[in-house]
């Protein structure tokens, strides 16, 4: 994983609305990168919706919030409409992202490993999470912004 500090690796990606992000785009702005492993399973909709419940209030401390997974954009934009998550899905398929960030140490790898980054405004690595309990992250973090 990425430590406290670290500049954070850009990368430009599709989102489930189908348009490109680009993480360099967001200076000025707090990033919450919490990865995932599949879309639409136990597990990852706790945490989503869990962010999305508490979407406001990032927003309020500066901060947008993406969800990062090696799913499709099909696949994506399906969990997103049935949860109406507020907040873009980014579908890392070639597992660029999750190399860069620790979200996975192959190219191969099927999943990617629940991990959440904070990135400052700065384009700085603010927060580095690598034990994540997905029902309880989404209020722990925002806590700490």
């Amino acid at each position: 994983m990425l430590t406290v500090g670290d500049a954070a690796p850009d990368f430009t990606v599709k989102a489930h609305t189908g348009e490109d992000v680009t993480l360099s785009d967001l200076r000025g702005k707090r990033v919450v990168l919490w990865f995932y492993p599949k879309a639409d399973t136990p597990g990852c909709t706790l945490e989503g919706c869990a962010f999305r419940d508490r979407s406001t209030m990032y927003a309020e401390k500066n901060a947008e919030i993406f969800g990062v997974s090696f799913d499709t954009v099909e696949e994506n934009r399906a969990f997103a409409e049935k949860f109406d998550f507020p907040f873009r899905l980014l579908c890392d398929t070639e597992r660029e992202i999750g190399m860069a960030y620790g979200a996975c140490d192959s190219p191969d790898a099927q999943y990617a490993k629940r991990i959440t980054y904070v990135i400052g405004e700065d384009g700085n690595i603010e927060q580095a999470i690598g034990e994540v309990k997905a029902a309880e992250h989404p209020e722990s973090l925002l806590a700490t912004l």
